[in-house]
């Protein structure tokens, strides 16, 4: 419990450092605005309101999420995280989407841009404090499993990788005097953010529905194929909740139809102490036991269990755990 409290603390303190520097990037934005007048260098300044914006909401939604588990919400509330990051890509959709509108409304109506080597200079720190933020955010947010801050990382990297061809951009524009240069450069990164904001909100709403997640299952399966011993002759109709930095897994274990309760209850918990050794014992396991046997449908050719003396075929080769079987009935019960 005390690691588990370190861990939500970590991820609260790394949002709040998160917070702090982009309020004074979003000051030191607007007074690059102020001095150019250029509607590239609004873009990115509108986007620094999402970055606090969204780190605020961030921040109260790790708070929340690391509460514990209560009589209304047995699974906790890790779900909150989820909502967040659906709340940030909304706000950077809508920022990418007002950014576009500006860039249209300059190309009819230009204004003088003044000063733009301040404002290249200015920019272009911001965007390398971003990348680090989203950076450590992100190694933050994987290592600990958190989708607040791994979406929140990448929001700022985006907000980088927009800044860099806003900088070029600028040069450009600061080399040429062409004034529709920088409406142009609102429409693409404009449209640039909008898509990113899309990408969060298609994977935040996956999550919430508990759509399959395809790569954990895979690790799963090779970790399982790795290291189950021959007792373990099949395992099957896996389903996976995650909830904030938590897994709930509930699956299905074939073992050798002769085993007593306790032996049953012992495989089990070598499942269970496997998959908590793996996720940091944030891993929360329903176990549903198969006898091999099943509807007279024996598995002996497939049982590496060498010592079984209720054999009736001879063993051929221990069928490999694949994700179509791993998350399929498998013909069980």
């Amino acid at each position: 419990m005390e690691k588990q409290i370190d861990e939500e603390a970590l991820k609260q303190k790394v949002q709040k450092y998160i917070v702090t520097i982009s309020c004074l990037i979003l000051i030191g934005k607007f007074i690059a605005y102020y001095i150019t007048q250029s509607v590239g260098v609004l873009t990115d300044a509108l986007e620094s309101i999402v970055n606090v914006v969204a780190g605020f909401i961030s921040l109260g939604s790790l708070r929340w999420s690391a509460l514990p588990k209560d009589e209304h919400h047995p699974f906790g509330h890790g779900k909150i995280e989820l909502i967040s990051a659906s709340i940030e890509g909304i706000l950077i959709s809508i920022a990418g989407a007002m950014i576009i509108y500006e860039g249209i409304m300059r190309l009819f109506s230009p204004v003088e841009v003044m000063h733009l080597d301040i404002g290249i200079y200015i920019v272009a720190f911001s965007g390398l404090l971003n990348y680090l933020m989203g950076w450590y955010s992100i190694r933050i947010g994987k290592r600990y499993n958190s989708m607040a801050l791994i979406a929140g990382g990448k929001h700022l990297q985006s907000d980088t990788y927009s800044t860099i061809g806003l900088v070029v951009g600028l040069v450009v524009l600061y080399l040429t005097q062409i004034a529709w240069i920088d409406s142009l450069l609102a429409l693409l990164f404009g449209g640039l953010i909008a898509g990113t904001g899309i990408s969060i909100l298609r994977k935040t709403i996956a999550n919430l529905l508990d759509a399959a997640d395809e790569q954990l299952l895979n690790d799963l399966v090779q970790t399982l194929n790795e290291k189950r011993p021959p007792e373990w002759i099949d395992i099957h109709n896996t389903r996976i909740i995650k909830s904030g930095s938590y897994l709930y897994i509930d699956c299905d274990l074939t073992i050798p139809w002769y085993y007593t309760i306790e032996e049953g209850h012992r495989e089990a918990a070598k499942l269970q102490n496997l998959l908590r050794d793996k996720y940091a014992n944030k891993v929360q396991l329903t176990i549903h036991l198969d006898p091999c046997n099943i509807f007279d449908k024996l598995k002996c050719n497939t049982c590496a269990l060498q010592q079984c003396k209720y054999r009736r075929e001879v063993f051929t080769e221990q069928e490999t755990i694949s994700l179509t079987s791993f998350t399929g009935a498998g013909g069980e019960v």
